[in-house]
């Protein structure tokens, strides 16, 4: 480690040695001097960057979601105005390289979101850092023309959360789908949203 490292540098070598360590060994294999160790550091690094788990935890999820923002790249989606197969070609992209190319972190993700439900002050902190994409998915559902935009949001997410845990922890962990399929679950999801908001069709004789 370069005497030069910043505060800033060594704070995401922490928080990504963290993360890779979550992937491969749980919340229990989680500690102060694995980090250490794991990233090359002097003794007691960590504990100077973070000192309490709690705070190590935290700075590890503010790390997720920058990460996680990069692979889902959400503000670089196309303008759902452009038709909804642009819009499922985007995000079936964000969620194929959430089950692929960052797998352990998506592993990763799920080892913080359990742990949350244990911890107060870190499930706070956990959805503080999800507003943004459920904002931006909200607002891409509204744009779209959507009349129920927080549910169609609710939706999408529950959508790609239970296909990513079902593909990486679930019982199809052994299969990854293609993006062709993940692309065809999700148009699929989107076109029974935005039908659902259309109005009914007439009867015949009905008055107009």
């Amino acid at each position: 480690m370069s005497e030069r490292t910043t505060g800033a540098s060594r704070a995401d070598l922490v928080a990504d040695t963290a993360l890779a360590l979550l992937a491969e060994r749980g919340m229990r294999g989680l500690t102060h001097r694995a980090v250490d160790e794991a990233a090359g550091l002097p003794q007691g690094s960590t504990s100077n960057v973070a000192r309490t788990r709690q705070a190590l935890l935290e700075l590890t999820v503010r790390r997720l979601a920058e990460r996680e923002a990069r692979v889902l790249a959400l503000e670089e989606l196309p303008d759902p105005r452009g038709g909804l197969d642009s819009l499922v070609d985007g995000l079936a992209l964000a969620t194929h390289r959430a089950l692929t190319r960052h797998r352990e972190l998506t592993l990763a993700r799920y080892e913080l979101a359990l742990e949350a439900t244990r911890r107060p002050e870190l499930r706070a902190y956990f959805d503080a850092t999800g507003a943004r994409f459920r904002d931006r998915l909200t607002a891409l559902v509204t744009a779209m023309g959507s009349t129920a935009p927080a549910r169609h949001a609710l939706s999408l997410v529950a959508w790609a959360d239970g296909l990513m845990f079902s593909c990486v922890a679930g019982s199809y962990s052994a299969q990854v789908p293609s993006l062709a399929e993940v692309r065809a679950g999700l148009r699929e999801l989107l076109v029974g949203m935005f039908s659902g908001d259309s109005p009914p069709a007439k009867t015949p004789g009905e008055p107009g």
